[in-house]
């Protein structure tokens, strides 16, 4: 991946961040599940990234959460090295904030190739803020290199989490958000994936978990939290899987036993 990848997954954020914007206020709500919200603009900011990404590159792959683009091709899947790059986009993560008109929503645009997340691109039209980072070359926003903390014990650590759409009392996320509630110093729930990894990779957050999140939502994050120095695996310390992402990332390694040490109690669930 090169700075022409970059340049293009930029405008086409931007591109799909002015459908967002110019939506905000008058915007057509539907629910696709549960509590599980679709607007017009996700669609519209969608189809605009589409363009501008398969206009530059028209032998590429295109994974979207919208218009049913959610599958991608085995071979993709696969990490097979003769497989095409594959665009991976959240068109507009942090949906019920962006109906609320809250902010922490964003576009998020990820590059998956031969068998690794290589690029990402997460952008915040609200306070516009550009988090950006390629494979190998670090993360920045708005230019500037980014880091995470240096914290390392759960007792002094900002935490995120995310929820499902219709979680119930008795699911296991909830045992877990207590569990870490109890030992972190505080925790937020803020609505947006992206964001939140973006605020892990920026040292606003200390640790983040997620294990009801789609591939989309974190793709552009695992690239940029990566190269800002966060430490990624599945939510009980296993390995992480780009495609199935139950997860958690914390600023150190030590952080990171702790938060797996205490998410994985009790053993699997959602």
């Amino acid at each position: 991946m090169n700075q022409q990848h970059l340049n293009i997954a930029v405008e086409a954020a931007r591109a799909g961040a002015r459908e967002l914007m110019s939506r905000r206020v008058d915007r057509v709500v539907r629910e696709k599940g549960p509590k599980d919200l679709v607007t017009d603009a996700d669609l519209a900011s969608q189809q605009a990234i589409r363009a501008v990404l398969m206009d530059a590159f028209d032998n590429y792959v295109f994974v979207g959460e919208e218009e049913g683009e959610n599958d991608p091709p085995e071979s993709v899947r696969s990490g097979d090295p003769s497989a095409p790059p594959c665009w991976v986009v959240d068109p507009l993560d942090g949906t019920v904030n962006y109906v609320h008109r809250l902010q922490s929503f964003a576009v998020s645009i990820g590059l998956y190739a031969q068998g690794k997340m290589r690029m990402g691109v997460i952008y915040d039209p609200v306070t516009d803020q550009l988090f950006t980072a390629i494979d190998g070359h670090g993360a920045h926003v708005n230019g500037e290199a980014i880091r995470t903390s240096d914290c390392e014990n759960l007792d002094s650590a900002l935490v995120a989490c995310s929820f499902p759409a219709g979680v119930k009392g008795t699911d296991p996320e909830v045992a877990r958000f207590v569990r870490i509630l109890e030992r972190c110093r505080s925790l937020r729930r803020l609505g947006s994936c992206a964001l939140n990894m973006c605020y892990v990779s920026a040292g606003r957050l200390d640790a983040y978990w997620a294990t009801n999140v789609a591939p989309w939502d974190c793709a552009a994050g695992i690239v940029i939290a990566r190269e800002a120095g966060a430490t990624l695996t599945a939510y009980d310390g296993s390995k992480f899987d780009d495609w199935n992402p139950k997860f958690c990332l914390s600023s150190t390694r030590s952080l990171q036993q702790a938060m797996t040490s205490l998410l994985a109690e009790g053993g699997a669930g959602t």
